[in-house]
């Protein structure tokens, strides 16, 4: 393992390591010889997303009923979701920060965008990086199958963010959007937050900062949907409307950009929703009740 900044290592030290040798240990294969190809790469062709959001929602729908009909007390599972969470963690954390290691020499090269919009930006590690995350959302789910166990409401925000991510993630892999790895590693920082987060939580350490988590939540959703708008709009207006001001066209399929864009501005919607329920009624109660004493 090396050590020294650089633009190839951003970190201080090269973290190839840590996706290569678990690489290989799992599959016995190289991580550079990773193609996504629809079909012959597991979990690669839209049956089998349909198909697993489709047991996603039987088995969370069917274990709240099983629960309520023949469970009394809900399962505590401590330890499991210690666990959870840590992988969880640690796991966004190293993506994280093998997305930034390869990202950020390419921005350096040939500027921001470049590294959204050009076919040669969406490099075989980067498509490594982006299968590994995708998996991560299958993994994922195990957050609702544990509410479910411990009785916990689900709210709709809930359910859809986890299978819609999931369906995100395919539409861009077979549609080799460029701009992926932006919306990517901002998620996989809040992840690593957020777990972190339902960490302490499973410790039943009591943390101040939730309001400041949906906020970071909702600003990610900014950011995102600031660039691939942005992407969408270069791409139809240099195809479509040569005559309207553009930078050219952007790579990546027209489904997984419209799919892109009509779920992240959902999600900005229903967090937005989420934070003025959760929060900003709980303010104004507050208020109320100092108003009539």
């Amino acid at each position: 393992m090396s050590f020294g900044f650089s633009l190839e290592q951003p970190w201080g030290v090269n973290l190839d390591s840590f996706l290569t040798v678990p690489y290989k240990m799992l599959t016995g294969q190289e991580a550079s010889d990773f193609k996504f190809v629809t079909g012959v790469t597991p979990l690669s062709t839209p049956h089998e997303v349909v198909i697993s959001c489709v047991l996603y929602l039987a088995v969370i729908f069917g274990g709240q009923f099983l629960m309520r009909r023949y469970v009394d007390k809900p399962f505590r599972l401590p330890t499991l979701s210690r666990i959870h969470n840590f992988l969880l963690t640690i796991g966004s954390a190293l993506l994280f920060g093998l997305m930034v290691q390869e990202i950020v020499p390419i921005i350096a090269k040939h500027g921001f965008f470049y590294s959204v919009c050009d076919a040669s930006a969406w490099t075989q590690r980067l498509e490594v990086l982006y299968y590994i995350n995708y998996l991560f959302k299958y993994y994922e789910l195990l957050d609702t199958v544990l509410l479910v166990l411990k009785k916990k409401p689900l709210d709709f925000l809930h359910y859809y963010h986890h299978s819609m991510t999931l369906t995100i993630c395919f539409f861009q892999l077979q549609g080799r959007t460029t701009v992926s790895w932006a919306p990517i590693a901002l998620n996989l920082f809040v992840h690593i937050i957020m777990y972190y987060y339902y960490l302490l939580s499973s410790f039943g350490i009591r943390v101040w900062w939730k309001k400041h988590l949906t906020t970071l939540q909702i600003s990610q959703f900014v950011i995102d949907l600031g660039i691939i708008y942005f992407c969408t709009y270069t791409y139809w207006a240099s195809t479509y409307y040569p005559s309207f001001p553009s930078m050219g066209t952007c790579a990546g399929t027209e489904t997984a950009a419209f799919f892109g864009c009509f779920s992240i501005s959902s999600y900005l919607l229903l967090f937005v929703q989420f934070f003025i329920e959760t929060y900003q009624k709980k303010v104004d109660a507050a208020k109320d009740k100092i108003k009539s004493q």
